[in-house]
């Protein structure tokens, strides 16, 4: 099983909102930083959003600052990715991942989820 797991994906309208939810597995999340990545087709993963492991600190894109909210339970397994006010170039692949501090580039990245699909229609 993979030490991350993605939920939450989707298809909705222009505008709308989707919660995506990253839940670790066998692996020390709580002491790790969470961050989304999302990828557009032939593109780079690029950083969306990030948490430190405490939930305190949280880090945006400038793209999804103001809609999108990243948020973690205290000393929980799963982080969610609140996601408001959705425009069709929201529409990629994301990914959860964990690391040391706040990973916000893919190398410093230690555990990939799979991956799940959000759709955005116009």
């Amino acid at each position: 099983q993979a030490p991350l797991v993605e939920s939450g994906g989707g298809l909705v309208q222009a505008g709308g909102s989707l919660r995506l939810s990253c839940a670790a597995s066998g692996l020390t999340f709580v002491t790790m930083g969470t961050t989304w990545f999302r990828q557009f087709p032939g593109k780079e993963r690029e950083f969306v959003a990030g948490v430190s492991w405490s939930g305190k600190d949280t880090v945006y894109a400038d793209s999804v600052k103001g809609r999108f909210t990243i948020s973690r339970a205290r000393a929980s397994n799963t982080v969610w990715l609140q996601m408001d006010s959705l425009k069709p170039e929201d529409t990629a692949v994301y990914y959860c991942a964990a690391g040391r501090g706040v990973p916000a580039v893919v190398t410093d990245v230690k555990f990939w989820g799979q991956g799940t699909q959000v759709t955005v229609s116009s």
